[in-house]
């Protein structure tokens, strides 16, 4: 099954006309495609399905578990399927069934180790601040960004822990939108508080998943953890240079090699 991937398009500011790509049997968008949810509309009506894992900055400005089921509602209404905490199996056309999981999986400030939390959340808490988002009515602070993190990543654990393969499936693809490992750390900024509101260590969750994608770093990345190839297409802020080298039209094989 090939992939097209594409996160971080950042529409409400940004331009860019999403293509098909040739030979993708399905479009994963791993968050971050438009703040004011408008630009989904450019997916209606696509060639083949479209899985959407909702970004950070799809809930700025809202309550989070409010916009949850308003982003589900938007989207369904346009064609696309919703993956935040979900799992759904895709066919490709050998008739091989590919299991997709997808959770933002915020961060839960714990990349440099339980030593180094506090000093974590203290730095996420300017991106908190960015969001002016709330849950449950209550300031969407860096506790409770670290209390949803949590419940998406024993979500997540217990999905992969089901195996890479099983009844129903022949491989895993899990999509998050922060990234599972600090080797998709942003090489211009190297490894430092605020990395840990952009990465989590999920790398012990990685044997149940053949690909991860993942979007939230304006970088591109491809490597290998173990048996695990991690990948991410991110487009950026074009005034920074961040989408230079971006390619919106490759993909990326489940059953390769």
């Amino acid at each position: 099954m090939k992939i097209q991937l594409l996160s971080d398009l950042h529409l409400e500011t940004e331009t860019f006309e999403p293509l098909p790509a040739a030979g993708a049997e399905v479009l994963v968008l791993a968050g971050d495609i438009d703040t004011s949810w408008r630009s989904f509309e450019l997916f209606r009506g696509w060639p083949v399905p479209v899985l959407v894992v909702p970004g950070n900055h799809e809930f700025d400005r809202r309550d989070v578990e409010a916009a949850r089921g308003d982003l589900r509602r938007h989207v369904q209404a346009l064609g696309l399927r919703l993956l935040d905490d979900e799992a759904v199996v895709l066919a490709d056309a050998q008739g091989r069934r590919v299991r997709f999981l997808g959770s933002t999986r915020w961060s839960d400030f714990d990349v440099f180790g339980p030593a180094q939390r506090e000093r974590a959340k203290r730095a996420g808490g300017y991106f908190q601040k960015v969001m002016q988002s709330t849950r449950h009515g209550e300031v969407f602070d860096v506790v409770a960004v670290r209390e949803l993190a949590l419940e998406c990543r024993a979500w997540l654990a217990g999905e992969l822990a089901r195996g890479e393969a099983g009844p129903g499936w022949d491989a895993t693809v899990a999509v998050t939108h922060f990234a599972p490992s600090l080797k998709s750390a942003d090489p211009r900024y190297g490894r430092q508080p605020g990395t840990a509101s952009f990465c989590n260590d999920d790398e012990a969750l990685m044997p149940g998943a053949r690909l991860w994608l993942h979007g939230h770093l304006h970088c591109r990345h491809d490597y290998r953890v173990a048996g695990t190839r991690v990948v991410s297409n991110a487009r950026g802020h074009v005034r920074k240079g961040e989408a230079n080298g971006f390619d919106g039209l490759r993909t990326w094989e489940v059953f390769a090699d």
